[in-house]
């Protein structure tokens, strides 16, 4: 059942590293696969199967002896890669004795994991989100687990009109709808919506932020890579003829990974260029951004209520013009999903469209730095 939800060859956040301690076993469900995450005896991360082989007690219910996991129940020992090596009080060991293990890695302060064919697992498409740990940037991760299908909450990311309605009190302004040039890009696997905004006043998270204190231009980007994945570039410049008086530059980093078909792991970082050096700044500005988050959860799980409740009913009834982004994204996912039920190994590689904003010359000093 999973993989016809979920695509399965492809990394996924499966947790901050700071979420792993070192003396833990840790247990998370991904994709519909409860899994057991720990450190062995160097510091890295091993994840097996989270359910004995031999009477399926959760092995995170066990002990940690060093790079290996002794069953709670009846002692028997699993290595990293998932091979029983022993089992108390005899000395034979069957050869069907073994769980799964999982390919993970460590990287940009996050412990990704392969859901799908080890054999396949290549890190070169684990996504970059190198703002978190960059020189020149503050940044800060965060996680929030939310009671709605991953696809609601991609669909948020890519339709940004909602941030007048949703996050009038933050990031979100009348000029997102009224005043906004909005373009679509749309590649094979990917898509990009960017939203450019000149002469109009910023949001309240903006001037909380930097000491704007007239209109700016301000730029949103938003770029959605298979199959949960999206990254936000947004900023705002403050002019006073061809003089930049003030700049706000963030990025917002998405990772969004099933739990089952109606939960995710929603995990968030966000980091900003402004004032890089001070941690009370970054520590502002990321509580500023996690209160537009917590809004967006009440309405996820609303969403995902009204749709549980009425499952055969279509979730919507038309589409706007602010829909386009996200259809193309779910028509990327559909296909994918597709091909992966027919037997195609799907290979996602995180690319890029081009980023820089649709500016004329005159405004090259605001392009977007990736």
């Amino acid at each position: 059942m999973n993989a016809s939800i979920f695509i399965m060859d492809s990394w996924y956040v499966a947790a901050i590293e700071a979420e792993l301690a070192t003396d833990t076993i840790f247990a998370r469900t991904i994709c519909g696969e409860p899994i057991a995450f720990f450190r062995g005896s160097a510091g890295q991360v091993i994840a097996l199967e989270d359910r004995c082989c031999h009477k399926s007690l959760p092995l995170h219910m066990g002990m940690i002896e060093g790079c290996s996991l002794r069953c709670g129940y009846h002692g028997m020992v699993f290595d990293d890669t998932g091979r029983c090596t022993e089992i108390p009080g005899q000395e034979h060991i069957p050869a069907n004795a073994v769980v799964r293990a999982y390919p993970v890695r460590s990287r940009h302060g996050c412990i990704w994991i392969w859901m799908g064919d080890p054999a396949l697992a290549d890190d070169n498409e684990i996504p970059d989100y190198h703002w978190l740990d960059a020189p020149g940037w503050g940044a800060r991760t965060n996680y929030v687990h939310v009671k709605a299908n991953y696809r609601l909450i991609v669909e948020n990311l890519l339709d940004l009109t909602h941030l007048t309605f949703v996050h009038g009190r933050t990031i979100g302004n009348a000029a997102v709808v009224k005043q906004a040039g909005v373009t679509f890009e749309r590649g094979d696997r990917e898509v990009k919506v960017t939203h450019i905004m000149r002469d109009v006043q910023p949001p309240p998270s903006y001037r909380a932020s930097v000491a704007f204190d007239g209109p700016v231009d301000r730029w949103m980007i938003v770029h959605y890579a298979p199959p949960s994945f999206c990254r936000l570039y947004t900023g705002a410049v403050q002019r006073q003829g061809d003089q930049i008086l003030r700049r706000l530059d963030w990025r917002n980093l998405n990772a969004v990974t099933p739990e089952t078909a109606t939960t995710t792991h929603y995990f968030w970082g966000h980091a900003q260029a402004h004032d890089p050096g001070d941690e009370a700044v970054t520590d502002f500005v990321v509580s500023q951004i996690k209160a537009t988050f917590e809004e967006d959860v009440v309405i996820f799980e609303a969403q995902q209520a009204a749709i549980s409740a009425d499952p055969g009913r279509p979730t919507s009834r038309f589409s706007t013009k602010a829909d386009a982004g996200a259809q193309h994204a779910m028509r990327v996912l559909d296909r994918l999903l597709k091909e992966q039920a027919s037997g195609q190994p799907v290979h996602i590689k995180f690319t890029e469209l081009q980023l820089a904003p649709q500016l004329p010359a005159s405004d090259v000093d605001i392009a977007i730095d990736i």
